[in-house]
């Protein structure tokens, strides 16, 4: 599937596999339209419908592609506040994938992907560290240019209220 394959690319496994009945709810959706061009051809494209205009020139179809990924990319910031993407987070987090913290007396605290603001193409990714409470840069140059929205201001807080 898109969702797999999206996942799949170097510096996106910070992302878990938003569920397709998630994104098949409109109400999940809601706001979104008007943040992503070529909103409806993004859509499809994530959920593996076929376009019914075929027509789309090569330049069109990188803007649909480009346009597929910012889309993904805010749905997901939606969908870990829930209770299956929180656990599928936390999955990631017991196996430390989002790294630890470089502090030592943090003694290798695991960290989590998060952002200072929920805008697309405002700010990358960072890492939040519950010990110390401090946001770090990704030590990966794969990480310094994901979104930071894609993971959005709120998440980390709530995952540690929750866990």
């Amino acid at each position: 599937s898109w969702i797999s394959w999206f996942c799949s690319l170097p510096g996106h496994d910070y992302f878990c596999e938003v569920q397709e009945e998630f994104i098949e709810d409109d109400f999940n959706l809601t706001g979104l339209s008007s943040m992503v061009p070529y909103y409806r051809e993004a859509l499809e494209m994530i959920l593996d419908i076929e376009p019914e205009d075929e027509s789309a020139t090569e330049a069109e179809a990188q803007v649909i592609e480009t346009s597929a990924a910012i889309l993904y990319g805010l749905i997901h910031q939606r969908f870990i506040l829930t209770r299956q993407g929180m656990q599928l987070m936390m999955h990631k987090y017991d196996q430390v994938q989002f790294g630890e913290c470089p502090r030592v007396y943090c003694m290798q605290t695991p960290m989590l992907p998060c952002s200072r603001s929920d805008v697309p193409c405002v700010d990358t990714v960072r890492l939040y560290c519950p010990s110390c409470r401090d946001l770090y840069q990704p030590p990966a140059t794969r990480y310094q240019h994901l979104d930071g929205a894609y993971f959005g201001t709120t998440f980390a807080h709530l995952f540690f209220s929750v866990y």
